[in-house]
């Protein structure tokens, strides 16, 4: 993939696990929420793995070690070395590495994640802002119990002139009882405070690319995530391809008005997509089919579903019979993009998304 405006989800006659070397997984809202397994995570990531794909889990939360992801992993029936795990604290620690001088001391804000990840670059994490040398502040995601004061003692050492660094600017994290805020969130108190900006490793941007390469040895990898602003983005600025699954943050209705740099490369419900090809969305006179679905942008500013009798819905008919939601939400997909070109769609899709139950 290029970094061309994409008009539309791609097609693949090759399952993806195996048109693919390596898979680089997002954590958080594709594999696990809240700590418990996703629906058929599991099973789909062993089946890709006896079939030859590596896998490797890249993830902006920088809270716990790879060892401990690898762990969590286990328990929950993937086996994983802590050698497969990329996190943005090592994204970031590389990235305060190659601007200190060995053996400098970082103010951490954050846990334990960052600390590892510091120590393994030769750098000595600290607590207090009034430490004698203080060279950077760090900032990563600390868990919902990360005490206010932190946030001041961050403030204080930025205050005063120190680099201010971040592992990422997630605003939310997803969890088993919904969605919280996330590290970005954070930031925002301490840029508040300071006036500053930090410096950030985690995807999008190229410090997590570059770290995630390095660690990987991939050749042809596959982005597979849940969130266009740091997983799809990601994969956009590295110009490899992408697979948004929709377990996680981003719903149907985010999908179609993505922008450019947002738009994945492929579209699924959830990790099974890895273990199929991607069918076909065709551009057809009245708009663009996909499976038993097509989609037309009317004069009126509305994104309408028809079926293969054409058939609008206006019958109250939720789905067309046999014909897969998803194929539905690629071809509206192909409708909003090309209608929005390098911008952003504003067709109204409630009654289309209704329809297919999204």
């Amino acid at each position: 993939m290029t970094r061309q405006s994409r008009t539309s989800p791609a097609a693949s006659e090759q399952s993806l696990h195996q048109a693919y070397d390596t898979a680089l997984l997002d954590l958080d809202g594709v594999v696990y929420a809240g700590g418990e397994a996703i629906a058929y995570a599991v099973e789909s990531l062993a089946a890709a793995r006896a079939d030859g794909m590596h896998l490797a889990y890249v993830t902006n939360n920088a809270l716990r070690t790879p060892d401990a992801v690898a762990e969590h992993l286990g328990e929950l029936g993937i086996p994983t070395e802590a050698g497969e795990v990329i996190t943005s604290a090592q994204a970031v620690a590389r990235l305060i590495a190659d601007q200190v001088e060995p053996g400098s001391k970082v103010l951490v804000i954050g846990g334990d994640g960052l600390r590892v990840a510091l120590r393994e670059r030769g750098l000595v994490p600290v607590d207090s802002a009034e430490e004698e040398g203080l060279a950077a502040v760090v900032q990563g995601y600390g868990g919902p119990d990360l005490p206010w004061g932190r946030f001041a003692e961050a403030s204080y050492a930025i205050n005063r002139g120190v680099p201010w660094f971040a592992s990422n600017t997630d605003l939310t994290i997803p969890g088993a009882r919904g969605i919280a805020p996330g590290n970005g969130a954070a930031v925002e108190v301490v840029r508040i405070a300071t006036g500053a900006e930090p410096q950030v490793a985690g995807k999008p941007l190229p410090p997590m690319h570059r770290e995630t390469v390095l660690r990987t040895g991939a050749e042809r990898p596959l982005v597979v995530g849940d969130r266009l602003d740091t997983d799809i983005e990601g994969a956009f600025n590295g110009e490899v391809d992408s697979l948004l699954v929709l377990t996680g943050v981003t719903d149907a209705e985010q999908l179609l008005r993505a922008e450019p740099r947002h738009r994945p490369t492929y579209v699924d419900r959830d990790l099974r997509g890895l273990l199929t090809g991607q069918p076909e969305v065709e551009p057809v006179p009245e708009g663009f089919r996909c499976g038993g679905w097509t989609a037309v942008a009317t004069n009126g500013g509305v994104l309408e579903l028809r079926t293969a009798d054409g058939t609008d819905g206006s019958d109250g008919a939720l789905t067309a019979d046999g014909a897969d939601p998803i194929d539905g939400l690629r071809a509206l997909c192909a409708a909003a993009w090309t209608a929005a070109g390098n911008g952003v769609c504003t067709l109204d899709a409630a009654k289309a998304l209704a329809r297919l139950g999204l």
